[in-house]
């Protein structure tokens, strides 16, 4: 299992990102969350199998079809063990 901390930047709040990213990681097998920030981004930590936390990643350069993703950061930590995958407050 792998803990992937990302941050996404662009046009990425007030377009369903958070919702998006929640089924794209409930299909994956991803536990975590998401969430908005108050400079405008969005904030994210994925666990789960290496392969799916890629694809996770790879799917956050993109979004939901009405983002505008500038640019995503990732930091690997260690796995905590999520239970699930939520949008946090």
């Amino acid at each position: 299992m792998v803990r992937a901390h990302v941050y996404i930047s662009g046009k990425v709040q007030g377009v369903g990102y958070r919702l998006s990213t929640q089924s794209e990681a409930v299909k994956l097998g991803i536990k975590g969350w998401v969430r908005n920030v108050f400079d405008g981004s969005v904030e994210a930590v994925f666990e789960g199998e290496p392969k799916a936390v890629d694809q996770m990643i790879q799917w956050c350069h993109q979004g939901p079809p009405a983002a505008v993703v500038r640019d995503v950061q990732v930091e690997y930590e260690t796995p905590e063990g999520f239970s699930q995958f939520q949008v946090a407050a």
